[in-house]
């Protein structure tokens, strides 16, 4: 039986380069999703996207945020469509990153997410959040304005009415939640209702 070998974070850049004719150490933006065979391991050849601003590692089996602390100026960081169970792995771009794409992965707990300290959009449909004391770490993330969180334990055990009223609560700056706006009454309690509150699936690149 022939077993073949994940492909490493060194040999997806590799082959981007060849594909994108650049140096990925110059790039803003580099896409390393959809490898075959898929990468499992973030690593330290990561650490060579010195000028990336929006890294993507969607749909891969990478269990585990590691290898990015060195990239200062990254914005955007795409994993969705992984096995990562936790935020390990990303406080060193606890001052950089605004944008963190990790739907349809295996987290059940939100420890470590304060460290996102310039977070404002956070899409994580598709985990495993379930219990309200995990939800309610988002409330550290100052400037969290745009979350995504459908298709969590959490979500799907809520009326969306029910839902959106707690959220906006919870979290007095959201300005969007799962694909729709937020209108809060003076007392903060009324919030618009979703017609249709699976349309966030764009959650994921």
């Amino acid at each position: 039986m022939i077993t073949t070998k994940p492909t490493t974070c060194k040999e997806a850049i590799r082959q981007w380069e060849e594909e994108n004719g650049q140096e990925a150490s110059s790039a803003k933006e580099v896409i390393l999703s959809f490898q075959w065979p898929p990468i499992e391991k973030m690593d330290n050849a990561l650490s060579t996207l010195v000028n990336c601003e929006k890294l993507s590692l969607s749909t891969n089996m990478i269990e585990k945020i590691a290898g990015v602390g060195t990239l200062k100026n990254l914005k955007i960081l795409s994993l969705g469509r992984n096995l990562i169970k936790g935020f390990s792995g990303l406080e060193a771009l606890g001052d950089t990153l605004e944008e963190l794409w990790i739907s349809y992965n295996l987290i059940e707990k939100t420890k470590g997410i304060n460290a996102m300290r310039n977070l404002r959009v956070l899409y994580m449909s598709n985990n495993l959040v379930r219990e309200w004391n995990e939800f309610s770490k988002l409330q550290e993330l100052a400037n969290l304005r745009d979350l995504v969180f459908v298709g969590n334990p959490l979500y799907e055990s809520s009326e969306v009415e029910n839902w959106r009223s707690e959220v906006a609560k919870r979290l007095p700056v959201l300005e969007k939640l799962d694909g729709e706006p937020i209108i809060r009454t003076e007392e903060c309690s009324n919030v618009q209702k979703l017609d249709s509150p699976v349309q966030s699936q764009k959650s994921v690149e």
